[in-house]
């Protein structure tokens, strides 16, 4: 039987080995930190807990998939409940936006909030449909970097339609053509960070990802977030997949142009297939060391990082939901700071996710857990101490403006997490959360493929690759993976 090894159990390296698995491969993870998920992990501090990483959950059904592959109803093994509330956005000037899930409501809420019509909006979200349905097919289920991915009917109805896709206009002028209110365009630029970039550099190709929000929905898992990496690692177990924690891989090993296994610090194993579910840029220098890099793309600009603050908090809240957001006042200025200045503006958006909300047990009785994040750079050595300290004082003080609290006096107890930390818990360099920025409209075709043009029997899975980062696209990238491998 061939055996593969996956290294690197974030949640794309599950899902690669649950896939290989049921292709009849013997499989075995190998991961340096002692429990499974990567940026999808949990902690407890003083009764309140906390997600660490991804906060937002949508396409369900490709976790549903990988129950499905082995003949089991997903709902026994994991579970979720949708959400009507998508997010609730402030600004400052005191407007509060409840976006729903239904797409009629949303446009009835929208008009009567914002200064635009139902025609501009139905327009707007129908066009972020066709782009989905366009490209999907190529862009985000298949290798890009196969020639026959492009010898196919669908990739030419693609590119004869490719001025619908507006990969010539940045997410921003797409938004300000579409919109006359601001604070409108604001709430549609948001979703550049959905992929780590700057609204004002990614190609309008982006407005389709608003469509996936609204036409999936937003999701609660039971559990919290992490209980989406723990229900595929208790299958994984049942499948009898092999975890390594705590021995980190420090080789790929290779003769001529094949892969032939790997060497940690314990042991050196033998595979007839390596994926790497690492970071692609310490995936080559690390791991790969004697190899030639790809220099091209791995000196891509990477994509955002975060500040994160877990506050437990006295008080509730209920103009608070799952999901909140509050907007800068100079969003231009924001998105210049942190892929110019390195840096934080005076004036962050603040996004505040509360599992409590929806898991009443995750916070004592009277008391909420607040995940607050301000998108920032990655690290490049600059002074994180004096950096989080400015923007800890920026957030309450914008926190205290928008919703009329004292919030110090509200924290009872806390626990950081900034770039540096994201980078050495998780290996993804510079501590980017999705690997390479999408601030050009080449950006996707600049992604490593999911497979070596060097080692024959290594592929690369995760957000670091192609498609590209986030929930959704890594369990697509091990898709992709395994089919290239059953191909080969």
């Amino acid at each position: 039987m061939a055996n593969a090894i996956v290294v690197g159990s974030g949640i794309a390296g599950i899902a690669t080995a649950l896939r290989l698995r049921k292709k009849g491969y013997t499989v075995r993870v190998f991961e340096s930190n002692s429990y499974p998920g990567g940026k999808i992990h949990a902690f407890n501090k003083d009764g309140v807990r906390f997600d660490v990483g991804p906060s937002l959950f949508t396409m369900p059904h490709f976790v549903d998939e990988l129950f499905e592959l082995y003949d089991l109803d997903p709902r026994g093994h994991f579970n979720y409940k949708s959400k009507e509330t998508i997010c609730n956005y402030f600004w400052e000037d005191g407007t509060e936006f409840s976006v729903k899930k239904d797409t009629e409501t949303f446009i009835q809420d929208a008009v009567a909030t914002f200064d635009t019509g139902s025609t501009e909006l139905k327009k707007y979200i129908s066009s972020a449909k066709e782009k989905y349905e366009l490209i999907s097919g190529i862009f985000l289920e298949k290798s890009l970097h196969k020639p026959s991915t492009y010898l196919s009917l669908e990739t030419l109805k693609a590119l004869m339609q490719m001025r619908k896709l507006h990969i010539n206009k940045n997410l921003n002028q797409l938004h300000e053509s579409n919109f006359q209110d601001p604070r409108l365009v604001q709430l549609f630029n948001r979703y550049a960070t959905y992929n780590g970039s700057s609204p004002y550099q990614t190609p309008g190709i982006m407005s389709m990802i608003p469509h996936l929000e609204m036409h999936y929905g937003t999701f609660f898992p039971e559990g919290g977030m992490h209980s989406i990496t723990q229900s595929l690692y208790k299958l994984a177990i049942d499948q009898g997949i092999e975890f390594h924690f705590s021995e980190a891989v420090e080789k790929i090993n290779h003769e001529g142009k094949k892969a032939t296994g790997i060497t940690t610090a314990k042991a050196s194993y033998e595979a007839d297939v390596i994926i790497s579910n690492m970071d692609i840029y310490p995936t080559y220098h690390r791991l790969l060391k004697d190899l030639k890099k790809p220099e091209k793309t791995l000196s891509q600009e990477r994509s955002s990082s975060a500040l994160i603050f877990y506050w437990g908090i006295n008080g509730q809240f209920p103009k608070l939901d799952l999901h909140n957001i509050l907007f800068s006042s100079d969003y231009r200025e924001e998105f210049r700071m942190i892929f110019e200045e390195k840096s934080l503006a005076e004036d962050p958006t603040v996004y505040i996710n509360i599992t409590s909300k929806e898991a009443s047990q995750d916070a004592p009785a009277g008391k909420e857990n607040w995940f607050v994040m301000v998108n920032a750079p990655g690290n490049y050595g600059q002074n994180w101490k004096e950096i989080v300290a400015k923007a800890r004082k920026n957030i309450i003080e914008k926190v205290n403006r928008v919703l009329g609290i004292k919030l110090e006096d509200l924290i009872e107890s806390e626990s950081i997490m900034d770039p540096v930390k994201i980078e050495s818990d998780t290996s993804s360099y510079r501590g980017a959360l999705y690997g390479a920025a999408s601030n050009s409209k080449f950006a996707a075709f600049l992604r490593h493929p999911n497979f070596s043009n060097q080692l024959e029997n290594l592929y690369f899975c995760g957000g670091s690759v192609h498609p590209g980062g986030g929930i959704p696209l890594c369990l697509m990238s091990a898709k992709i993976v395994t089919d290239l491998i059953h191909k080969a």
